[in-house]
């Protein structure tokens, strides 16, 4: 038997010791951690196992997490590992989902989800996967018209609104329970539209977006969607974020739009049902302004992140003309603005921040043997970098100015004050000398950054030197 197959013989072994309750237990701990997007290879067998032993036993046993993932599968398409308060069109944060499933089996047909949940629980027990989607269609339509009635009875009622949040547990619980309705009601068109998309779109060139277009088109002619009451503008945002989802670029989208309008017109644009992609790349790009945000106040890596708000603000400019005044090319000018002032602090504050480490101090001030903090240390190398990639994305983030002159104190310090750390090194005596060498290495470190690893490596090579020729010096001294 192989190592594997030995593994998981001792895990059925260990999972028949258990008494029902632990079994059970268990079961629905993994299964909300599933439902919640902790997505795991282990779990998944431990589950599977666990399944086989109750099935063995005859145990029966709540299954919440298997009736509530099967409830939202077509919905994962339109899941983000966000935020729940952040705002993004057609999109549902996963965290949102299992206080939606309690609201559903509490407030809003909790005799019926009990009802369809058991059974679907006790289809899957028995393998009938068949019978269990059939249960989950039934539970989907029966949602769909209750979610209808609750959110159609809110209107503009904002008071309607907060209460609503508060039940369901989510801040933004009108437009998680719209989008909810929108794809389960065009769950099966979406489904086999999804189907016939290619995995990846790398490049999304005319030949691409011809085919897309020919596909979302036929679609919309469907009887089914003719005749279902279900509204074309919803299956349009709903097929646009299947799109986007396969785009290696995402702010691409908007080239389905300008082709659709043969025009890079904003008016023109906004006339087509495709004027939905410009409203999901903006959303998006509003999106990534408040992560941004989050990620600047946790001290975390952002170089990436600008990156994918640069290139969708490029993209917007580039394959549209908005030059002109719209509603577009305020909520554009909105988010560059916001950007830019989420940056200046942090771009303005970076040449003091290195200029504090790496200022030369008396050998009074320094505890012997003390060095730099690595933290500190680490801090300044990622906030160099991150001046390094607001300069490279500057025009697009509205940070020329700042950047530019950010930078400047940069190179000019890092230039002249490496000079004035390798003097103080060749002279540093046994106590300050761990000190004055951890200067240098951050300096080395800084630079590599700024200047490149040639440079980098003449300076680590000069520090050497420095150890050397102070040690040289200190001899005859002692001598």
């Amino acid at each position: 038997m192989t190592s594997d197959g030995q593994s998981i013989e001792r895990l059925r072994e260990y999972l028949r010791t258990l008494k029902p309750a632990a079994r059970s237990m268990l079961v629905q701990e993994l299964e909300r951690g599933l439902l919640r997007g902790g997505e795991n290879a282990g779990n998944e067998i431990v589950l599977q196992e666990l399944r086989r032993a109750i099935r063995a036993d005859a145990q029966p046993v709540p299954r919440i997490g298997d009736a509530a993932r099967l409830f939202f599968a077509p919905l994962e398409p339109f899941l983000i590992d966000a935020r729940a308060e952040h705002k993004r069109v057609g999109r549902i944060a996963r965290v949102s989902l299992e206080a939606i499933w309690s609201w559903i089996g509490r407030d809003l047909m909790a005799a019926e989800a009990k009802a369809l949940s058991e059974d679907i629980n006790r289809a899957l027990v028995a393998d009938d996967r068949t019978k269990a989607e059939q249960l989950v269609r039934a539970l989907h339509d029966r949602a769909i018209l209750r979610m209808n009635d609750t959110v159609s009875g809110i209107g503009s009622d904002e008071r309607a609104r907060r209460r609503l949040a508060v039940q369901v547990g989510t801040p933004r619980a009108l437009e998680d329970l719209s989008t909810m309705i929108a794809v389960l009601s065009l769950r099966e068109v979406l489904g086999d539209f999804a189907r016939r998309l290619p995995n990846q779109i790398r490049v999304f060139d005319r030949d691409e977006i011809d085919a897309v277009t020919k596909q979302i088109n036929a679609a919309v002619a469907q009887p089914a969607l003719e005749s279902g009451g279900m509204r074309k503008s919803d299956f349009f945002l709903c097929a646009l974020i299947l799109v986007m989802n396969r785009l290696a670029a995402p702010w691409q989208l908007i080239r389905i739009a300008t082709r659709a309008a043969e025009s890079d017109d904003t008016a023109r644009v906004a006339e087509t049902p495709y004027a939905a992609a410009v409203t999901l790349v903006l959303s998006e790009a509003e999106s990534m302004v408040g992560e941004l945000r989050s990620e600047l106040r946790a001290g975390r890596p952002i170089v990436s992140m600008l990156k994918a708000i640069h290139d969708a603000a490029r993209g917007l400019r580039s394959e549209m003309d908005l030059s002109v005044e719209s509603p577009w090319s305020r909520q554009l000018a909105a988010i560059r603005a916001e950007v830019s002032s989420l940056l200046k602090a942090e771009i303005e504050a970076t040449p003091g921040f290195v200029r504090r480490l790496l200022r030369p101090r008396p050998a009074k001030d320094i505890a012997p043997g003390s060095r730099l903090d690595s933290i500190d240390v680490n801090e300044a190398e990622m906030r160099v970098e991150f001046v390094g990639a607001c300069r490279q994305y500057a025009s697009e983030l509205a940070v020329n100015e700042v950047t530019t002159r950010a930078h400047s104190e940069l190179t000019l310090y890092l230039e002249t004050g490496t000079k004035v750390l390798l003097d103080s090194l060749r002279h540093a005596e046994d106590a300050d000398r761990p000190f004055r060498q951890s200067q240098v290495d951050a300096a080395i470190r800084f630079c590599r950054t700024v200047f490149g690893s040639e440079y980098a490596g003449l300076l680590a090579k000069a520090a050497e030197v420095a150890v050397q020729t102070g040690t040289t010096e200190r001899r005859p001294a002692r001598a």
